[in-house]
Parts: structure tokens; C-alpha cells; sequence
């Protein structure tokens, strides 16, 4: 870890502990970070200072020598009782919900098969456990699921990690939340927001926008909706995630890569100018139109108290007016780019109308009927909302109120705008049945603030021209939106001149195409490199990426793979690429078609960040193997339906077995595996698990993993937590000491001193540069820059791991 990161790491760490104060004032002993939301802090705008907080000084108010926050802000009380979003009756417990601490909320992750047996591992082992436990006199509450998630995969629970670490009862419970959440089979999201996904109703085939998606609870959620059928490995869909944070993109990435899917795709733009694509449809280059698009837009954030105290004394009416404008050119962006029949949904973390149905108001009026709000109130039975608002009022931070856009002054008009009040008309403000938005309110179901609103395209937005139609459904084209006095643009300007060229009157968005045609026709642009965008053309910040280089049909790397893991004819070869365009190709990647196509047309247009996953590894002289390249465990579940040859079928005790020892002989697997494996050849191998029916109580999700068949040895390369995951699904408990000695120590883990296994051993040296990580000289970035030190450290390997077995 480079200087830089360590101090940037020590001052993230001093900043949380300045968060944390008394437990009954605002320590967030029950709150986890945010999901889909903006995780750690309030979102950008809600740093911005406002009046009415109290500070108390009182020594009673101190733990490790910080103040205790007051939760009480007289202007944020009396702004939103004069706005009535609270029912009568219920504000004295809509403010005691508020200063309450956050519950915790966890998402089981994962496609479905894994899921339900992390699922059956909680509810009959570790929850059972906490039954008739008490703790300090107190009897612990047992987690619940959330009623109106599908299939019991969210729960919540009033633990607080105060008392899930001084309690020994509680430990194994504790640990096994940590490891989980850490390969990424359990996800530490607010309740709240996993209700836009849910929402946005994603399916295999659909081509997903996620428009501000940092730091990525949501976007997993979309990439799990995709593989809902795990034998499919190449679902027709993809999403795109994009965050404009450069540095939350590598976190978007970290999250992303837990799922493993060879159909996302990370991007760094501004939202709100976020490049129009092109796609390649039986030689015709045609616009990109998204099926379904998740617009969770940056937000004052006052829907976040309970878990993010600074907005009781930074809460102030001039951060919504400040965000309206950008909301507002996100959302319409988002509109554009999708496909009529298809959804939207705008989502924010904030209570305030001018966030809120401002924002859905504006873009219907705009519209003029294009788009219309979807009603939803029964897509999620047992989730407890509000109606949205038809009126309201606009305060500014001093806490003057304006009805309508006539009564306010010359002098204002920079800061508040006609978009932020409701129409005038009654009968258009009818039509547009705000109603159907959704208030989530905390004191309902002891969750977060949270607003939703479902709007589905109907026709082409009435600044387009000509739409050009899309193979098999219609499409919507786009000319820019010109820029209204309540709109500006603030030196936003699209990178995406190519395709759109800034439309004279007349001119469609087809003629458009045709041009990027042509200037696609003459250049030089050499076939099946996707380099990183040309600077003059686009002002981008943050790490130089490597290129994403396709491998070309004839390239004399692939017949040996093909041949050594007899890959089935109907293997998309044409899908793998590499980082490099010179030098031997270490790793290879896999992306599916649908993305290879938006890469191979949109390289100059995009800034991508990651994409594909890893599916094979080079070994040093793997030439003798006959193969230079082994599996990688991270994209085994992706290849394995192609591969005919060098599979081992396990049972759950081989399972065990080559989880919990050191390179096992082949006399001690079970007779069927040995009959397998004694007389194949040496090199990598698929070890594959199925579930037997007949017996429930052996674990019932199938298991593929990556090895090596040694002389008389063999070996998994398995990620430890992942490794300890499956031993916990088997009922096995790894001790926490030996959890903690390293890799060296882990199940399955080689020794240091062991003979490697002649010349086909990884080395320890080699880089990753692949689509997850940055540059060789990108420093860490948050959890997100992941670089590889090890073997296989993208299949949890470390330095000790490099040998491989006997």
C-alpha cells in the first residue's frame, strides 16, 4: 500500500470515529452503510452546513472525548410539518423513528440455487441459535425477514455490533456475517434501498442503464436479476453501471466481481450528458436504447438520519435547490436514452418534494405524454408508503416560503426555479397522478426515508426526430434537449458529437447514424481493440486504463485451450479478450456478445473502467502441460457448460476433503473420483459437485471448482472465504484462529516450503491488469483497485499458495 493510500485510509478512519458518539445520541451502533444509496457519508450535498442544530457539551454528552449530537433541527421541523408529507396524527412518531438508530438490514446475494442454501444455513442454524438467548439480562431479538421482499432473502435485526462483539454467544454469529459479507454472499444494504431494483422489474434479456450506481448494492441486485436462470451463462441483457466518482467506480467494480458475470460493464461519465451508444445490428450501426434504467440520483440525503447524523445540524432547504437542476438534466437524460415500453425508475434517499415530484413533475410536463407514471401499489405486498404529494411549497434556507413561481423576486431567480413548483393547471397536475409515486417514511416500518417513482416510456420524447426502429421493437431516438434558462447546462457537454452531432432543425437522428457510419468506415481504427478514449476528445480524471484487445478468430493462442479442455464447438471464442496489445497474453477475459458489440462500437465515445471476467491464467512454461493457460475460479461457473474434458466429479465428502487438506493424495478422494483423476493427464482440472435429491440434508446447490492434478496430488485454487463459505454450507466450522493465520494456514492452502510442481507453477510475480484493476501505478483505491500479488489472487491466492500438488 503506497503512502498516499495509507494516509487517506488513516484520515477515513479518524473521520468515523469522529461520527461515533453516545449510543442513545446518535451512535450508529445498528446501522450498516447504505446499499444502492451513497454508502459512509451523507451524499455530496448533504455536507452543505445549515442552522438549527445543537451541539451538547456536557460531560455526559462525551465518549472518547466527542460530543454528542443533539438529533433535534427547528427549521427541518418546521419545513416539512408546513409541507405536510407526515399523515395526521403520526409526527411525534415520524421524529422519535428519526433519532432512533438505523436497524441493520442484510440481502442475501448470489444467484437463486446458492442463495436458498445461504438461506436455509441461517434460518435453521444460526438464527435457531439465538433463540431464548440472553444478553445482560436482556433477551436478543432473533432477525425477521423483510415482509415485502420476495423469498425471504432480506432481514433486519435491532443487534447492534456493541453487542454482537462483547457477546461470546453471539461470536460465531458475528463471524460468519463478517466472512459472508466479505466474499460477497451477504450484502449489508439499507432496506430502503433495495426497493428500485425490485421496482425496475429486470429480466434476462433487458439492456440495463444504472445511471449513478457507486458503490453498487443496487447494481449486484440487477446483475442477479440477469442470471436468474443459472444455466444460462450468457443472458441476452446486460447492465451498464456508471458513477461520474472515478474512485467510487473501483468500488462499483469490487462489488460487481463477487457476482462474477460476464455481462456488466462499469463506466465513468456525468450522469447527466451520459454518452448516447451505438450498436452493430446485421451490419447497420443503430442507436442504443435501454430496456430499463435506475435513476438513483445524488440527494440531500435527509431520508438518512438515522444512520447519518451529520444531517441533523448540516440539514438546510438550500441543498434540495441546489440539487434540483442536476436531478432534473439526470432524469431527462435517462428518459432519452430509453426504449419506449420500457421503465425508469427515479429514486432518491430524500423526503423533500423539490427532490422529489419537482423532479417526476417537470420531466412528465416536458414530456408531453411521452412518459407516464407507472402505478406499482401492488408490486410489493406488505411495503408500507405515502402517496406523493400534488402540492407543495418552496422555502429557501432562511425559511421564506414561495407558492408559485410569480411570487418570487428577480433576485431569487438563480435559486429557485419554475421546474421546482407543482403546475398551475389543474387538469394537466391530475393526469400526471403524482399520487403513484412512493413515500417511504421511517417511522412505518422502522427503516430509512425513501422516495420512488415508476415512469414508463410511451412514445419518442417530442424533441426527437424520425425515429429510427430497432431490430424487433421500437426505439426512441434523441436530439439534444436545448438548454432552457431553468435548465443550464453548467459547461456539460457531451462527448458524443460523433453520433449526435448537435441536430440541426430537420436533420434526424438517423442521418446521425449514417454519419457515424461513414466516419467509422474511414478510420484507423484497428478491428477488435477497444483502446481508452482519446483525451482531446474527452476530460477525464482518474487512472489511465488499459485497453480491452479482442482476440483475433485465427489467433495460434486458442487451438491448445480449445483442445486441452475440448470446448464445445458452440464456445464463443470471439468473446475473449485481454489488457495488453503487446507482450504475451497473461490473462484472459470473457464478455458476452451483447457487450463485445457496445465495446467494439463506443470505444472512442466511453471511458470503461471494467468489464468481462477472468476465465483462464497463464502458467510459466505451461507449454509442457499442453496448455499454457489454467482456469480461473472466478469465471469457472461462466465456462464450465463449454468444457467437455479434464472434469472430476466429486461427492460432498471429496468436497471436504480437498477443502480442509493440503494437496490430498488421490487415494484419499472416494473411488469414483480417483477413478477419474489417476489416469488423466497434468494440468488444470474442473472438480464438479452435484447435489443429490434423494438426500436433503447434504448440501443442494451444485459446486464447481478449479484445481490442479498433480503427480499423485491434487489441489482446488479456491478463494479462502469462498472456501470457507462452502465448508459452512456443509455444515463445517473453520475456528476463528485458524481463519486468521493466512492463506498459508487456510484450508486447501499450500505450503511455502512445498516443492512446486515442475514448471507449470503460476508466478508469484505476475501483475493483474485486467478489467478489474487499474494501471500497474494506480495506487489503492478504496476496496475497488484490486491488484494481484499472488498466483491467483483473483481465486484468493496469496504468495504461499504458488505450489502447486505432488
Amino acid at each position: 500500500m503506497g503512502r498516499r493510500s495509507r494516509g487517506r485510509r488513516l484520515q477515513q478512519q479518524q473521520q468515523q470515529q469522529r461520527l461515533g458518539s453516545a449510543e442513545d445520541g446518535g451512535k450508529r451502533n445498528g446501522a450498516v452503510g447504505p446499499g444502492g444509496g451513497r454508502a459512509g457519508a451523507p451524499r455530496p450535498a448533504g455536507r452543505l452546513r445549515g442552522p438549527g442544530c445543537q451541539v451538547s457539551l456536557t460531560p455526559q454528552g462525551w465518549e472518547g472525548g466527542y460530543p454528542e449530537i443533539v438529533k433535534e433541527n427547528k427549521l427541518f421541523e418546521h419545513y416539512y410539518q408546513e409541507l405536510k408529507i407526515v399523515p395526521e396524527g403520526e409526527w411525534d412518531q415520524f421524529m422519535g423513528a428519526l433519532r432512533e438508530p438505523l436497524p441493520a438490514t442484510l440481502r442475501i446475494t448470489g444467484y437463486k440455487s446458492h442463495a436458498k442454501e445461504i438461506l436455509h444455513c441461517l434460518k435453521n442454524k444460526y438464527f435457531k441459535e439465538l433463540e431464548d438467548l440472553e444478553v445482560d439480562g436482556q433477551k436478543v431479538e432473533v432477525p425477521q425477514p423483510l415482509s415485502w421482499y420476495p423469498e425471504e432473502l432480506a432481514w433486519h435485526t435491532n443487534l447492534s455490533r456493541k453487542i454482537l462483539r462483547k457477546s461470546p454467544q453471539l461470536e460465531k454469529f458475528h463471524q460468519f456475517l463478517v466472512s459472508e459479507t466479505e466474499s460477497g454472499n451477504i450484502s449489508r444494504q439499507e432496506a430502503v434501498s433495495m426497493i428500485p431494483p425490485l421496482l425496475l422489474n429486470a429480466h434476462p434479456h433487458h439492456k440495463i442503464l444504472d445511471m449513478c450506481a457507486a458503490p453498487g448494492s443496487k447494481t449486484t441486485q440487477l446483475i442477479e436479476m440477469l442470471h436468474a436462470d443459472m444455466n444460462v451463462p450468457f443472458p441476452e441483457g446486460f447492465v451498464i453501471a456508471n458513477d461520474v466518482d472515478n474512485r467510487r467506480c473501483y468500488l462499483l467494480v469490487h462489488q460487481a466481481k463477487r457476482l462474477g458475470s460476464p455481462c456488466i460493464m462499469v463506466v465513468n461519465h456525468d450522469a447527466s450528458c451520459i454518452p448516447r451508444l451505438q450498436v452493430d445490428v446485421n451490419g447497420r450501426k443503430e442507436i442504443l436504447f435501454y430496456d430499463r434504467i435506475l435513476c438513483d440520483v445524488p440527494c440531500s440525503g435527509d431520508g438518512t438520519m438515522r444512520k447519518n447524523v451529520d444531517v441533523w445540524k448540516k440539514w438546510s432547504a438550500l441543498n434540495s435547490l441546489q440539487l434540483h437542476g442536476l436531478q432534473l438534466r439526470i432524469a431527462t437524460r435517462g428518459a432519452e436514452q430509453l426504449v419506449e415500453g420500457g421503465r425508469m425508475v427515479y429514486s432518491t434517499c430524500s423526503l423533500n418534494p423539490i427532490e422529489d415530484e419537482a423532479v417526476i413533475a417537470s420531466l412528465l410536463e416536458k414530456s408531453e405524454g411521452a412518459l407516464e407514471l407507472a402505478d406499482v401499489s401492488s408490486e410489493l405486498p406488505g411495503l408500507k408508503w405515502v402517496p406523493g404529494l400534488s402540492q407543495w411549497k418552496v422555502m429557501t434556507k432562511d425559511g421564506q416560503w414561495f407558492t408559485s413561481w410569480d411570487d418570487v423576486p428577480h433576485n431569487r431567480h438563480t435559486q429557485i426555479r419554475p421546474t421546482m413548483f407543482p403546475p398551475k393547471d389543474p387538469e394537466k397536475l391530475q393526469a400526471m397522478h403524482l399520487e403513484r409515486c412512493l413515500r417511504i417514511l421511517p417511522h412505518h416500518q422502522n427503516t430509512g426515508g425513501f422516495f420512488v417513482a415508476v415512469l414508463v416510456k410511451k412514445a419518442s420524447m417530442p424533441w426527437n426526430k424520425r425515429p429510427p426502429k430497432l431490430q424487433g421493437e421500437l426505439a426512441e431516438p434523441r436530439a439534444p434537449v436545448p438548454p432552457s434558462p431553468a435548465e443550464p447546462m453548467a459547461g456539460c457537454t457531451s462527448d458524443t458529437s460523433e453520433l449526435e452531432s448537435k441536430l440541426a432543425p430537420g436533420i434526424s437522428d438517423t442521418g446521425a447514424v449514417e454519419r457515424a457510419e461513414n466516419m467509422d468506415s474511414s478510420g484507423s481504427k484497428r478491428d477488435g481493440v477497444c483502446g481508452p478514449p482519446p483525451s482531446k476528445k474527452m476530460k477525464l480524471f482518474g487512472f489511465k486504463e488499459d485497453p480491452f484487445v479482442f482476440i483475433p478468430e485465427d489467433d495460434p493462442l486458442f487451438p491448445p485451450i480449445q483442445k486441452f479442455y475440448a470446448l464445445d464447438p458452440s464456445f464463443p471464442k470471439t468473446n475473449l479478450l485481454t489488457r495488453t496489445t503487446e507482450g504475451k497474453k497473461r490473462q484472459l477475459y470473457m464478455v458476452s456478445k451483447e457487450l463485445r458489440n457496445v465495446l467494439l462500437n463506443n470505444s472512442e465515445r466511453m471511458k470503461v473502467i471494467n468489464t468481462g471476467i477472468k476465465v483462464w491464467c497463464r502458467n510459466n512454461s505451461g507449454e509442457e502441460f499442453d496448455c499454457a493457460f489454467r482456469l480461473a475460479q472466478e469465471g469457472i461457473y461462466t465456462l464450465y457448460p463449454f468444457i467437455n474434458s479434464r472434469i472430476i466429479t466429486v461427492s460432498i465428502e471429496d468436497v471436504q476433503v480437498l477443502l480442509t487438506q493440503e494437496n490430498p493424495f488421490f487415494r484419499k478422494l472416494s473411488s469414483e473420483a480417483y477413478s477419474q483423476v489417476k489416469d488423466m493427464a497434468k494440468g488444470s482440472v474442473v472438480l464438479k459437485y452435484e447435489p443429490d435429491p434423494t438426500k436433503p440434508d447434504t448440501l443442494q446447490c451444485p459446486i464447481v471448482l478449479c484445481g490442479w492434478r498433480g503427480k499423485a496430488s491434487v489441489r482446488t485454487f479456491v478463494p479462502r472465504n469462498e472456501r470457507l463459505h462452502y465448508l459452512r454450507m456443509m455444515g463445517l466450522e473453520v475456528p476463528v484462529g485458524k481463519k486468521r493465520e493466512g492463506a498459508a494456514a487456510a484450508p486447501g492452502a499450500a505450503s511455502p516450503a512445498e516443492p512446486e510442481d515442475g514448471p507449470g507453477a503460476p508466478s508469484p510475480a505476475e501483475p493483474e491488469h485486467g478489467p478489474g484493476a487499474g494501471s500497474p501505478a494506480e495506487p489503492e483505491v478504496g476496496a475497488g483497485a484490486e491488484q494481484e500479488a499472488g498466483p491467483d489472487a483473483s481465486s484468493g491466492g496469496d504468495p504461499a499458495e504458488a505450489g502447486l500438488p505432488r
